[in-house]
């Protein structure tokens, strides 16, 4: 089991990515949050949303995500990007719950509204209206065939739609409180449907019969979910636990405790090794859907993690934050091993030393920071800067470090004394980027003025300044044997010559620069700098 943490309040809602490499979360605190589902790292945060996130889904391809929230809007983004590329408004209260049709080209949704609404995914066009429940709609599902929806509402009842006509086929009653979450098996013969009188119960879904109770869980239950071969079902409860249940038989499987407050959502992996629940504890866990055994706990941060590096032999990871702490990792299991707090502001860049033994960090609060890389101690602050350290690096040697800031300046420094031995002037503007070459006799810079610089690492004399770039340059680095540089800004690519300086060539974007006999020349390329 895993611990996500990074949300700042309640998690209401979680769902795997179709593929199983990813978890969507939905908070209180406005925010859709990505992570990597094997080793819990924070991909991405999207923001949009006006009100508390209440529920989310990645589309059957994989390639979107919806979320439904208390501003009364759905809103689709783009799962890779995180880009918004749309936002579905009518609905005149909370969309407390959606799905996705099979065929990903339609969305349904249910509202505090007491209605269902169907929605072209494509354009965001409404498409109808189903009526029939008397309170609010709490939970929502399509058939594996996108023949038929099921609902679960506050009036206590499920009804089951027509999805192509939107006509009510039949009511479902039974449950003695509002019917929180409800789910079709993988084969779309039965309906699971979890409820405040703190039971589950399975519904034939042809004829709507109800077919068993499962009872266990000691407070309502607000999210069910079947296994995807159809065996089990996994409920969360305000219990602060999560249950599992032969679907077959309702038999009572396992109980799986560790969160400290309601469970909102539950959801399997795709290929139901793993289950993810969010809770009201403001966390994610992963449990082993067989044994429901802890295996590990991963804590993240609670802002945008703004720069990463590994340590020299591989086994570690360092993170930069706008939690102003350096984080440290373990590369293999991800265990977090330790936070590196001093920073009065964001962490904007992280590299270790040659030898793994030391991190230095450059922030907004205008310092560098040193610190022991195997107990994490403080060991120094190098000031100077007036403005942001965005960029740091070590000499290849490891005693001297550079950094570029916003104050338009590198500055050299003694990486054992922390005294401060040079100050390299020469660009109007910010400095984004900075690199030693492999021998340690030069150093590049980039930045926001749109050039490259060149400097002797020893004397910090200006060399030669590399001009063919329209748009800041982000990133740089030289090739492994020393003799050119590659360099980055907005779609554009460039490629340097360091002896002369001159302009190898400027690959103004990324399509034409893979494209036709330029694809032998990235592989050179490319080839440099691994």
């Amino acid at each position: 089991m895993q611990t996500i943490d990074g949300h700042s309040r309640r998690v209401h809602c979680v769902a795997f990515s179709p593929d199983g490499t990813q978890i969507v979360s939905g908070s209180a605190d406005k925010t859709l949050r990505l992570w990597d589902a094997v080793s819990g790292a924070h991909l991405n945060t999207l923001r949009g949303h006006s009100e508390d996130i209440l529920s989310v889904a990645f589309s059957p391809d994989g390639t979107q995500i919806v979320s439904g929230s208390g501003d009364n809007t759905l809103q689709l983004w783009d799962a890779v990007s995180g880009a918004h590329l749309n936002t579905l408004k009518g609905h005149s209260d909370w969309v407390y719950s959606f799905a996705f049709s099979p065929d990903g080209t339609q969305i349904v949704s249910g509202p505090y509204d007491n209605t269902l609404r169907l929605w072209d995914v494509v354009s965001g066009a409404h498409l109808n209206t189903l009526k029939g429940h008397s309170n609010w709609v709490y939970s929502v599902a399509f058939s594996p065939d996108g023949t038929q929806i099921v609902s679960g509402s506050y009036d206590q009842t499920l009804r089951l739609w027509d999805a192509v006509n939107g006509a009510h086929l039949n009511t479902l009653k039974g449950h003695s409180d509002c019917v929180h979450s409800v789910a079709f098996s993988p084969d779309g013969t039965q309906i699971v449907s979890g409820s405040n009188d703190k039971t589950l119960r399975l519904w034939d879904a042809v004829s709507g019969a109800h077919l068993n109770t499962l009872k266990g869980h000691s407070d309502w239950i607000n999210s069910v979910a079947f296994s995807p071969d159809g065996t089990q079902i996994v409920s969360g409860s305000n219990d602060n636990t999560l249950r599992l249940w032969n679907a077959v038989s309702g038999a009572y499987l396992n109980t799986l405790k560790g969160h400290s407050n309601s469970v909102c959502s539950v959801a399997f992996s795709p290929d139901g090794t793993q289950i993810v629940s969010g809770s009201k504890d403001n966390t994610l866990r992963l449990w082993d859907a067989v044994s429901g055994a802890y295996l590990n706990t991963l804590k993240g941060y609670s802002n945008s993690v703004l720069s990463t590096a590994f340590s020299p032999d591989g086994t570690q990871i360092v993170c930069g934050s706008k939690d102003n702490t350096l984080r440290l990792w373990d590369a293999v299991s991800g265990a977090y091993l330790n936070t590196l707090k001093g920073h009065s502001d964001w962490v904007r860049s992280v590299v270790f030393s040659p030898d793994g033994t030391q991190i230095v960090s450059g922030s907004d609060d205008n310092t560098l920071r040193l610190w022991d890389a195997v107990s994490g101690a403080y060991l120094k602050t190098l000031k100077g800067h007036s403005n942001s350290v965005w960029s740091v690096a070590f000499s290849p040697d490891g005693t001297q470090i550079v950094s570029g800031s916003w104050d338009n300046t590198l500055r050299l420094w003694d990486a054992v004394s922390g005294a401060h031995l040079n100050t390299l002037k020469g660009h109007s503007n910010w400095v984004y980027s900075v690199a030693f070459s492999p021998d340690g006799t030069q150093i590049v810079s980039g930045s926001h003025d749109n050039t490259l610089r060149l400097w002797d690492a020893v004397s910090g004399t200006h060399l030669n300044v590399l001009e063919g770039h329209f748009n800041p340059v982000l990133f740089i680095k030289f090739s492994l044997d020393g003799t050119q540089i590659i360099s980055g800004s907005n779609n554009q690519l460039g490629l340097w010559d360091t002896v002369t300086g001159h302009k190898i060539e400027i690959y103004n974007t990324f399509t034409s620069f893979i494209q036709g006999s330029l694809q032998k020349k990235l592989d050179k390329v490319l080839s440099l700098h691994q």
